[in-house]
């Protein structure tokens, strides 16, 4: 083997390195974790090759918009891997609830579109404030929970 051959072959090497490291670090090192609560706003189950959970928590409080001028909810747009996770939420639509995630440098699609991944439900509560409103339809008159 060559001088010549053996410097291909190291460069090679190291190109090879150099982009699983990127590779790793942008969609596979968790950056940071943390609880999130708020209530959850949607969580659905979409995609047009990968289908994934993609769910929205509004979280309490407002946030200056780019730009300024005006604000805006506090949103935590978040994926979901686990289905049992996924249809737990599915049925807290409305619900105060903390959710644990982790967050990484990049989104892989079939992972989800975002960050954020939620890998477990912390607590769920109903919303302070909420009471029962009622609603009267076709002369019946119905009570319903919110």
């Amino acid at each position: 083997m060559s001088i010549k051959s053996k410097i291909i072959t190291i460069i090679v090497t190291l190109l090879i390195l150099a982009a699983a490291a990127y590779v790793y670090i942008k969609f596979y090192f968790v950056f940071g974790s943390g609880v999130k609560a708020g209530e959850l706003n949607q969580i659905v189950y979409k995609g047009w090759v990968w289908k994934t959970y993609e769910g929205r928590l509004i979280q309490t409080g407002f946030k200056g918009a780019r730009g300024g001028g005006s604000i805006q909810s506090n949103e935590f747009n978040f994926s979901v891997v686990k289905k049992s996770v996924a249809d737990s939420l599915m049925r807290c639509s409305g619900k105060q609830v903390e959710l644990h995630y982790k967050e990484y440098n990049g989104a892989l699609p079939w992972r989800g579109m975002q960050r954020y991944v939620v890998d477990s439900i912390v607590s769920v509560s109903i919303p302070q404030g909420t009471n029962t409103i009622p609603i009267i339809t076709d002369g019946f008159d119905e009570d319903i929970d919110l």
